[in-house]
């Protein structure tokens, strides 16, 4: 079910299978007849997976390198290579040619990243 409501400059998105009373009469209170409520079914497109087990997820993992993983990472963290490599008692360069797969992850520098990024170690091994 969804409830989208419309004024001059809102727009709210709620996606839920059941909204509760309580904030649908919020909702009702607050914009009147301006309240459109659309009930949405899920097609079979949108059923939910486990990402883990598709076979995208397998394919991706199997190309994944991790010198990749450090750059997605240290990116998603919007982190310069200067400031990580600063971090973890590095040279930035020393993260620069990690990441481009010129020099590997040693076991000690695998650790501090793991710990920083809050995943396994296995990730950059």
């Amino acid at each position: 079910m969804q409830a989208v409501v419309k004024t001059h400059h809102i727009n709210i998105l709620i996606e839920a299978d059941r909204i509760p009373n309580s904030i649908l009469t919020l909702l009702k209170n607050e914009y009147g007849s301006d309240l459109k409520i659309v009930k949405k079914r899920k097609t079979k497109r949108e059923e939910s997976i486990i990402a883990d087990t598709s076979d995208w997820f397998k394919n991706i993992k199997a190309i994944i390198k991790p010198s990749d993983n450090l750059k997605i990472y240290r990116t998603n963290l919007k982190l310069s290579q200067g400031k990580l490599a600063k971090i973890i008692g590095v040279l930035p360069t020393h993260i620069s040619e990690m990441e481009r797969g010129k020099r590997g992850i040693s076991k000690a520098v695998a650790k501090k990243l793991a710990k920083i990024f809050e995943v396994s170690i296995e990730k950059f091994i």
